[in-house]
C-alpha cells in the first residue's frame, strides 16, 4: 500500500478533533468504563496540539483512502520532534498499517535526530507498537510520584499516568 499524507488545513481542524476524541476514548472505554467527569481528552489538550506554532497535521491515505490522522510538530532548529497525536481507525488495525505509516513517516523527516511522544500506562497496543514495531524506547514514566510539570493535570488517573518515548535517529 502506498501511504500519503494530506495536510489538514484549520477550517478542517473541527472533525480531526472529533476523530481523535472518538478514536482514543475507545481504549479508556474498554479499560475503565464511561468516564463518570470529564472527557477522555479534552478540546484543549486537543487544540495545543493542533494550534501549535510547530505543529504539522495531515490525515494519513493508504492508497488514497482516509485511514488515520497524526500531529507533529517539527522543530527546525533542534531536529528533536514529536508525535503530538497519531491514530489509525479500528477498522484498519491488524494490517500492519501502523508500522507502514511509522515508516513513511521517518521519510517524510529525514532531518530528524530524536522522536518522542507519550502515551497512556494502560494503552498495551501502543506500547508494544511504539516498542517492538517502530524501535522507541520508553525514557520517562510519569505518575502521582513523578509529575510532568510541562502538561497540565487530567485530574484521572489514566490521564496523568503515561510514558515517553523516544527513538533516536541516524542521521
Amino acid at each position: 500500500m502506498q501511504i500519503t499524507f494530506q495536510e489538514i488545513k484549520e477550517e478542517d481542524f473541527g472533525a480531526f478533533r472529533q476523530d481523535v476524541k472518538d478514536i482514543f476514548s475507545i481504549a479508556v472505554i474498554r479499560e475503565f468504563g464511561n468516564p463518570e467527569r470529564g472527557e477522555v481528552i479534552p478540546d484543549e489538550d486537543i487544540d495545543e496540539a493542533l494550534f501549535h506554532p510547530q505543529a504539522e497535521v495531515y490525515y494519513i491515505l493508504a492508497d488514497g483512502e482516509k485511514i488515520g490522522g497524526v500531529t507533529l510538530r517539527n522543530d527546525k532548529e533542534s531536529h528533536r520532534n514529536s508525535v503530538d497525536l497519531f491514530y489509525i481507525y479500528p477498522d484498519c488495525h491488524g494490517r500492519g498499517l501502523g508500522t507502514q505509516v511509522w515508516q513513511a513517516i521517518e521519510q517524510l523527516y529525514p532531518n530528524t535526530a530524536v522522536w518522542e511522544l507519550v502515551t497512556p500506562y494502560f494503552e498495551k497496543r501502543n506500547i508494544h507498537f511504539y516498542l517492538n514495531k517502530c524501535g522507541f524506547r520508553i525514557v520517562e514514566f510519569f505518575c502521582k510520584y513523578h509529575k510532568d510539570s510541562s502538561r497540565h493535570s487530567g485530574g484521572l488517573d489514566y490521564q496523568d499516568e503515561y510514558f515517553r518515548f523516544e527513538k533516536q535517529m541516524n542521521i
